[in-house]
């Protein structure tokens, strides 16, 4: 069959917009695949523990105070007792903890969810407890206050194991609390009157182990805050308010330590005092809310991120496609041209459709195999059946081997774009850059008029068309 230059020209263009309709279904096989991975890590959560944040240990005292008021004139002059309830806070003076991050990976189906136990050990010191001591505002008042109690904050007690506070070396019973509607629920400990009314100094130690999934987050509430956090997860991502003054990232794991100072942080008693709910660790620091009445606690941390998500390569890869598809066209078209073959429109859909299968593959496999495994496998098969079928296309086993081998490059080009996500952009086009000078170079004696000129008439020459019969190939 005879293919005009112009029909052949739309026949290709029809080609390309169904191969990018299928490269946008297996993009949406993508997102549809990272949605329900999504909902597995809720179904997770929900079963488990969400994403974690620590806040504590901080020392409240309730109180109330009553006064009496003479109200009304003569005769109807009488006295009322008025009161007011309020609350009184103490922050540690030095905040120090150690903690041990134990990643415990979990599964709904085929879908992993990083889940984590954390085991801490928090040591909290407090010079005095005056801050504890209520100050009448009116003379003459009656000032009765509750024994004052040591709480610690975490945003989802479901998580909580295990814990135990001990204070002034004596170990204090624990009961469950919810310091404030705004900053959730946890645990407390109450300490005896006479602790209150002591001038000396206070110490408490509190281990605790917590389970979650995903992150975890905490709050620099000490004046001076230290955390040193260990784990076996080997892929941090730091985040929150505050990085890490130290740290180290090997492959079996990671140490961080952290040191905050008041100086530094947002008023910490007061933002507890006014109700403030805890900042959300993955927020940029640039976004913090700067108003007061938008105030909230901040917080730093660590997410256990998985950096090879074979759903966000899958989808990096596919954003890659077309270009793909486009540069194996273009070598095609330009065999094309330089051996005067006459490759079918049919041929270059097969092409791009066993280009396009690839991503399908990758996805598919990547949810059972590693992800490097899943590229293997998907990229050779694809590379073996272009050969064999590019040594028909072309015309000899040779032309077959170098095409083959062409695509194999590419593929080992994406792979390299995929991983190096800093520097794909570079890669990128000094890729595009060279295959722009490959062509040029190639084709610079190249008379494109004479050429077009030739193929036109050899389209529609009777004598060549009935050769190309006899010899049962394409005219």
């Amino acid at each position: 069959m005879r293919f005009p230059l112009l029909g052949k020209a739309i026949a290709l263009g029809a080609v390309t917009l169904s191969l990018v309709w299928a490269l946008a279904s297996v993009s949406g096989i993508v997102a549809e695949r990272q949605g329900r991975l999504r909902e597995a890590q809720r179904n997770v959560a929900d079963s488990l523990a969400t994403s974690q944040s620590l806040l504590g240990p901080v020392l409240q005292r309730t109180c109330s105070e009553k006064w009496d008021t003479q109200q009304g004139e003569g005769k109807d002059r009488k006295t009322v007792t008025e009161q007011r309830e309020f609350t009184l806070l103490a922050v540690p003076r030095k905040l120090t903890a150690e903690a041990s991050a134990q990643t415990e990976p979990r599964y709904r189906g085929i879908f992993r969810i990083n889940g984590f136990v954390l085991k801490a050990t928090l040591t909290a010191e407090w010079p005095d407890l005056n801050a504890l001591q209520p100050k009448r505002q009116h003379d003459g008042s009656r000032l009765s206050c509750n024994s004052p109690v040591l709480w610690v904050v975490v945003s989802d007690t479901r998580g909580i194991r295990s814990a135990h506070v001990t204070l002034q070396d004596r170990e204090r019973d624990v009961l469950p609390a919810g310091s404030s509607p705004s900053l959730g629920h946890g645990f407390q400990a109450t300490l005896p009157e006479a602790t209150a009314s002591d001038a000396g100094p206070v110490r408490a130690n509190i281990t605790l182990e917590l389970a979650g999934t995903e992150s975890f987050a905490f709050a620099p509430v000490g004046e001076t805050t230290q955390l040193k956090l260990t784990s076996d997860w080997p892929h941090p991502s730091f985040n929150g308010r505050f990085l890490p003054a130290d740290r180290e990232v090997t492959t079996t794991g990671f140490e961080a330590s952290w040191r905050v100072s008041a100086l530094a942080s947002r008023a910490p008693q007061q933002d507890l005092l006014e109700g403030h709910a805890l900042c959300r660790p993955d927020v940029p620091v640039t976004s913090a809310p700067a108003t007061p009445a938008q105030r909230c606690i901040e917080t730093f941390g660590v997410s256990f991120i998985d950096p090879v998500s074979p759903y966000v390569l899958s989808d990096r890869a596919t954003k890659y496609g077309l270009l793909f598809v486009a540069l194996t066209f273009v070598a095609v078209a330009l065999v094309e041209v330089m051996r005067r073959l006459r490759v079918h429109p049919v041929q270059y859909l097969l092409v791009g459709c066993a280009l396009t299968l690839f991503f399908l593959l990758l996805v598919s496999l990547s949810e059972h195999v590693p992800f490097s495994w899943a590229y293997l496998v998907a990229s050779g098969a694809c590379t073996a059946l272009l050969t064999f079928y590019g040594a028909y296309v072309l015309r000899g086993v040779r032309a077959g081997l170098f095409f083959g081998a062409g695509v194999g490059l590419l593929y080992g080009a994406l792979y390299v774009l995929l991983l190096r996500e800093q520097t794909a952009l570079v890669l990128g086009t000094v890729l595009l850059f060279v295959v722009l000078a490959t062509v040029m170079v190639v084709t610079r004696k190249l008379d494109w008029y004479g050429l077009l000129a030739q193929m036109r008439s050899e389209a529609y020459d009777p004598a060549n068309f009935s050769r190309a019969k006899q010899n049962n190939t394409p005219p």
